[in-house]
């Protein structure tokens, strides 16, 4: 479903990734960790077209999107939930709601219900105003939002960061039923014990390369990935 094929991408003079190859199928939970400042978001980005590489392509469902604007990729079925969940604080749980229908004709109801059903807290402050929202209740909103878009293919970025540990689990429990209701996901988290544990493959990010991937399972029981990322 996403090929991300030997992109190179700059910020002025610092190569923050480097030749960088992966891939994502149809179905799958892929996560990409690594350390702060290892590039995670930065591949995010470039993906989604906030920032363009220098050199390599990028294939989305079979199209070149390398070159194409944000909001066309989001058309395409692409959706983005960015580090720190961005929603509109000003506006209601509602209004973010719809935003994330932007590029859909209408506001559909059944995508509406849909994202209700999924997460009722929503659905029980759709008319407050967004920044009133707890952590874990913008999370689910971010998510949300970006559901309305209808995604072949949701990209998750940090979404456990700030989280009490039992809203951590509870995310995830809903990254996993998201992806059972076929929804493909690329996940970067900083929690690399869970995240391995609802991936299907993973790839271990560092200083803008590719150092190890493998089945999320397989990783996990790694002696160099307890070292670096488990506290083992």
């Amino acid at each position: 479903m996403l090929q991300v094929n030997d992109i190179n991408v700059y910020y002025g003079p610092i190569h923050a990734i480097k030749g960088l190859s992966f891939e994502v199928r149809p179905g799958e939970i892929v996560a990409l960790i690594g350390a702060n400042g290892a590039g995670k978001s930065t591949v995010l980005k470039t993906i989604s077209g906030l920032i363009r590489p220098k050199t390599g392509s990028i294939v989305f469902d079979g199209r070149d999107i390398t070159k194409t604007e944000a909001h066309k990729i989001v058309q395409a079925g692409l959706a983005h939930v960015p580090e720190g969940r961005r929603i509109f604080l000003q506006m209601t749980v509602m209004e973010n709601l719809e935003m994330g229908a932007f590029t859909q004709k209408s506001v559909s109801e059944e995508d509406l219900e849909a994202v209700f059903t999924r997460f009722p807290r929503l659905k029980e402050r759709r008319r407050q105003i967004a920044g009133t929202l707890s952590g874990g209740e913008q999370q689910m909103l971010a998510m949300g939002r970006a559901l309305m878009s209808r995604p072949k293919l949701m990209m998750l970025d940090e979404p456990s960061m700030g989280l009490a540990p039992l809203l951590v689990a509870q995310i995830f429990e809903i990254i996993a039923e998201l992806n059972k209701s076929g929804t493909t996901i690329l996940l970067v988290e900083q929690n690399a014990g869970m995240a391995l544990e609802v991936a299907h493959r993973a790839y271990v990010l560092e200083t803008g390369r590719i150092t190890l991937s493998g089945t999320g399972a397989e990783l996990a029981e790694s002696d160099e990935i307890k070292k670096a990322y488990l506290g083992g």
